[in-house]
C-alpha cells in the first residue's frame, strides 16, 4: 500500500486513538484488529504506523512505566502542544501578511 494513500493527519489521529484505547482491549493485536477496519486500512498498515510513531517519539518504553492518569495527562499535553504549534503557524502567517500589506502601503505613497 502506498504511504500517500492516507493523509498524515488521519494517520496521526488513528495512531493517537489506538494508543489511547489499546488498554481497553485484551491485546494489542485485538486493538489493531478492531480499529483498522474503522478507517479502512489493513491491520499491518496500522501496526506499521504505530511502530513508526513509537520509534519517532520513543513512547513504547517510556509509556509502559506511566500510570493511566499520567498517560492521560501526557496525551492532553501533547494535544495542547499540537494546538499551540498550529496557532503559532497561523499567527506567523498572519503577521507576515500584514507586514507585507504595510510594506506595500508605505511604497504606494
Amino acid at each position: 500500500m502506498s504511504s500517500n494513500r492516507y493523509p498524515p493527519k488521519l494517520r496521526e489521529r488513528t495512531v493517537r486513538m489506538l494508543l489511547e484505547q489499546r488498554s481497553e482491549y485484551k491485546s494489542e493485536h485485538a486493538a489493531f484488529k478492531s480499529i483498522a477496519p474503522k478507517i479502512g486500512c489493513n491491520t499491518d498498515t496500522l501496526r506499521a504506523w504505530v511502530r513508526q510513531h513509537e520509534s519517532n517519539f520513543g513512547t513504547s518504553a517510556s509509556d509502559s512505566n506511566l500510570t493511566i492518569s499520567e498517560r492521560q495527562r501526557l496525551n492532553e499535553l501533547e494535544r495542547e502542544v499540537c494546538e499551540l504549534r498550529h496557532s503559532n503557524d497561523i499567527l506567523r502567517q498572519t503577521s507576515a501578511y500584514f507586514a507585507q500589506a504595510e510594506f506595500d502601503r508605505y511604497w504606494k505613497r
